[in-house]
């Protein structure tokens, strides 16, 4: 489940942490590079559904690429628990890949407390071994977001690293045994919406409402593009009063009335599964999701002929712009670690035509140019959403001080399974946002 990934660190969800031996190893202050010495870099990855081997195979190539670094690797399903005593004890790692959203929110209390090193100048190094800067080899947007600048002040303290898509999920088969074109507008949402009802199938579910953080946020980019979108994220005031936000809530709630009834049921942690079954036994025809969900439910019974489809929310208007969210996780450098150029080196690697080549293998895609044109299969489909006119939406809601018993994501997100039950009105959902904004607002960072 999408929850898990974010909030629990269960599936994609990775990590990397480099400390390096100082005794062995020295650096040029004018050039930034290391001396001849040779260096010890250890290495700790969060153990995921990538696997321990794609790291293994990473490191080896490092090496013998850089035959000046010794490299020591650790693999551990709970990474935290093994940087944070260190870093307590003043030994921090160099480079680490951890991304926000986790339970237990390391990477968020280090950008609270300005802990991380402006790596802006990655983005102009040259790809270790190549030719060609990493700036020019990323995905365009991917470094202009809170996800990657959390203190909007046009530096880059964290890395996009492995990415993926989201939108909306369904069977490519029914369709186009029905004849029914995949909906391009909410108007043409709504149009089969009645139609799939007509024959007994549900228009929507979703896994639980942790799924609408994604699906709303491609919703505010659609009806007000990315000025108005980072507005909300900072909480501007009367920004959820808007026009534009009205009619993102008006979408959830006419859209909450075609959503299967044993949706709210099943929209917990334990049943979740249950959910996302209604797409694969065509009792249900879309459902917010990532790529994950592939593999989530590989083991799942399906109709006859089932086939994975993915698509882009409906645009708001006809012509206008469609996006699919992006989640991706995000590599830093610690403001306390003593090997900064190295680590800095090591960053730009990880971009380079062999590294990439290897995390795509193990299937973790980063965000490189060109590089769903070496996928195969459903990650082919997945990942050419963005070459088939969709716009990548990127960026959560900029950090905050904690603010007791406020919660955006219980009040955005979770409220949903209150509207689609019919406990609760949208208006009062919307009034409750906006002042959740508020609170928010004075706690920003």
């Amino acid at each position: 489940m999408k929850k898990k990934l974010l909030l629990a660190g269960s599936i994609a969800m990775l990590s990397l942490g480099l400390m390096a031996c100082n005794n062995d190893q020295k650096v040029d202050s004018k050039n930034g590079k290391t001396s001849s010495e040779q260096q010890t870099l250890h290495v700790e990855a969060l153990e995921s559904a990538y696997g321990k081997d794609m790291w293994t195979k990473v490191i080896e190539a490092y090496e013998a690429a850089n035959p000046k670094v010794d490299v020591e690797l650790t693999v551990d399903k709970n990474l935290e628990d093994v940087i944070s005593p260190n870093m307590k004890a003043g030994n921090y790692p160099d480079v680490v890949l951890l991304a926000t959203g986790r339970k237990l929110a390391l990477t968020e209390n280090l950008i609270k407390d300005k802990a991380l090193e402006d790596i802006s100048d990655v983005l102009d190094k040259n790809v270790y071994g190549e030719a060609v800067k990493v700036k020019d080899k990323l995905v365009p947007g991917f470094t202009d977001t809170l996800a990657t600048s959390p203190y909007n002040d046009g530096k880059t303290y964290m890395a996009p690293m492995f990415y993926s898509p989201t939108g909306l999920f369904y069977n490519a088969s029914l369709l186009k045994e029905k004849g029914w074109e995949v909906p391009k507008t909410w108007d043409e949402m709504w149009a089969l919406g009645d139609k799939a009802k007509a024959e007994g199938i549900a228009l929507f579910t979703y896994p639980t409402t942790g799924y609408f953080d994604a699906f709303f946020y491609s919703l505010l980019l659609e009806a007000g593009g990315p000025d108005f979108y980072n507005k909300a994220m900072k909480y501007e005031d009367g920004i959820w009063e808007s026009p534009e936000a009205t009619k993102v809530f008006e979408i959830v709630g006419k859209l909450a009335k075609y959503t299967e009834p044993t949706t709210v049921a099943n929209a917990n942690d334990k049943d979740f599964t249950k959910n996302q079954q209604l797409i694969l036994d065509n009792k249900a025809l879309f459902m917010p999701n990532g790529t994950w969900v592939v593999g989530e439910m590989k083991e799942a019974p399906r109709a006859d002929g089932f086939e994975w489809g993915m698509t882009a929310l409906p645009a708001i208007d006809n012509g206008g712009d469609r996006y699919a969210f992006t989640f991706f996780e995000q590599m830093w450098v610690p403001a306390q670690a003593k090997n900064k150029d190295a680590a800095k080196d090591f960053l730009t690697y990880v971009y380079s035509d062999e590294a990439a080549g290897i995390f795509a293998e193990a299937g973790a895609v980063q965000p490189i140019e060109g590089i769903s044109e070496k996928l195969t299969g459903d990650n082919k489909l997945f990942y050419s959403i963005y070459d088939s006119g969709a716009k990548a939406g990127m960026g959560g809601f900029a950090a905050t001080e904690a603010v007791e018993g406020v919660s955006m994501a219980d009040t955005l997100f979770r409220a949903v399974d209150s509207i689609v039950s019919g406990d609760k009105k949208v208006k009062d959902w919307q009034e409750s946002v906006e002042k959740v904004s508020d609170q928010l607002r004075s706690a920003l960072k």
